[in-house]
This record gives C-alpha cells, structure tokens and sequence, in this order.
C-alpha cells in the first residue's frame, strides 16, 4: 500500500512539474512577444524622430491652421460653418519642454504606426491556445483589428480633434481674455481624442469577442437597439463639444455603423454556435 501511495506521488509530482514548466514556456514565450513588439515601437519612434519635422509641421500642427483639410471641407458647406480664425496662442513653460515634445509625440507615433504588428504578435501568442475551429472563425483578426483602428485614428484626427480646437479655443466669453496654452497641454488633446477613437472604433472586435465567449448574442443585441441608439447619442455628444446638432450627429453616425456592424458580426457568431450545437447533438 505504501509503494502505490509512492508511486502515486511520484506520477501527481511529474505532473505538477510539467504543468510548472508549461506555465514558465508561456511566460517565456510572452516575454519575446513583448519585447518583439517594443522593439518595433523603437523602430517606429527613431523614424518619427527622424521626420520629425514633417511630423511637428504637418501633422501635430495642423489642426491649428486654418487651411487644413478638414476647415476646407467644412466651408464647402457653406460660409457658417468656415473656421476664418483659430484665436490661441501656443507657448512652451518648461526648460525641458521642446525636448520631451520631441520624444513624446516620436513615442506616440511609434505606438500608433506599431499597433499592427502588437496585434500580429497578440495573435501569434494566443493562437496556440485556440482550437482548430476557432482559429478559422477568428481568421482575419489582425487585419480587421488594424482597419479599424486605423479608420478610427483618421476620423478622430480629421473629424473630432478640429472640431474640437475650431470650438474650444474659438469660443469666448470676453474680449480681454486671450487664449494662451501650453504645447503639452494641446499635444495631450489631439493624442487623447485621437486614440480614444481609435480604441473605440474596436468596438466590433469587442463584440466579436463577447459573442464567440456566449457573453452576448446578436438577438440580445436587436432587442436593445433602442437603449443603444440614446447611449451612442450621449457619446456622440460627450467626444464632440460643438453644441450643434450636425456636428453631434457627424460623431455620432460612426458609432451607429459601428454598432450594426456589431449586431451581423454577433449574429454570425450566435448562428454558428447554434450549428456546432445541433451537430454535437446529431453527432
């Protein structure tokens, strides 16, 4: 008895120790994705560092000029919606400031150029985990997850980051007050309206996920579409400050998209977990 009580700890042992050394190979192969992916966000930040000037010029700058893509759009609507003149002034307070806008806005760059290849890398860890099945139904997620973020990044950059400067620093209270802000203070906007869209514009991949977890369903998501409609409207008004309701209605339309989008992409999935049941059991 007591030989089988050895043997038998010997085996449990064996097993505890192969699970252990599983778990430090996944800690291990996590550790390499990791590093891969901030390896290319050095990449990406040492090439904005290099066009820095175009980046600044261009890019950072550019919803600070009147001629930008998006006041020339809005004019060709008509002349009440032309932005004639930003009224703000941009100052540096820091003796560090111009260099820690140089490598921050570099950073920022990197990690936006970057996040295809983050999310290749995500994909490549979490793959291995998956069934055949799921490997099938989740084909396609680095591209989709990339499109969508980089559509949402363009639309917070063309669309609600101007809007948001042509009405926050054109709107006034008084003559004697003048607009003076900080360079940080105004990278800080852009970026986090930026990158909020972006994030928010992944709202499809969220659901996706959800729906293949049985969190949510595509019919969960039709029955509530009216709650839905009064929430997207009060997002839609909060990340656009311009009171007027086409300005809302412009922020708000993409999330309307998005949320369809979401219901076909559930809905597909709820269809074929309802299949996989029925065939398990017909099996």
């Amino acid at each position: 008895m007591s030989d089988n009580n050895l043997v038998k700890a010997i085996k449990d042992k064996g097993k505890n120790l192969e699970a252990e050394m599983s778990f430090f190979d996944h800690l291990e192969a996590l550790r390499w994705h990791l590093i891969r992916s901030a390896i290319a966000v050095v990449v990406f930040t040492g090439i904005a560092w290099w066009q820095y000037e175009f980046i600044f010029g261009t890019l950072i700058m550019g919803p600070m000029h009147t001629d930008f893509w998006t006041y020339r759009m809005l004019c060709k609507l008509g002349d009440g919606f032309c932005v004639q003149h930003i009224n703000a002034t941009i100052i540096n307070t820091d003796v560090a400031g111009i260099f820690m806008l140089k490598i921050n806005s570099s950073v920022l760059m990197g990690i936006i150029a970057g996040i295809p290849y983050i999310l290749w890398e995500l994909w490549r860890f979490i793959k291995p985990a998956l069934l055949e099945r799921e490997r099938k139904a989740a084909r396609g997620f680095v591209f989709y997850a990339s499109l969508l973020f980089l559509i949402g990044i363009l639309f917070g950059y063309y669309v609600i980051a101007p809007e948001s400067i042509s009405f926050l620093l054109t709107y006034s209270i008084s003559d004697t007050i003048k607009n003076t802000i900080t360079i940080s203070s105004y990278l800080s906007m852009v970026a986090t309206i930026t990158l909020i869209i972006g994030i928010v514009f992944e709202l499809p991949i969220l659901i996706f996920i959800l729906a293949s977890l049985g969190v949510l369903t595509g019919t969960f998501m039709k029955k509530t579409r009216r709650y839905s409609v009064v929430i997207l409207l009060i997002v839609g008004a909060i990340i656009s400050p311009s009171p007027d309701f086409l300005t809302t209605m412009i922020a708000t339309i993409p999330l309307f998209a998005l949320y369809e989008v979401g219901i076909v992409v559930a809905s597909m999935v709820e269809r074929r977990r309802a299949k996989a049941h029925d065939d398990l059991m017909n099996s």
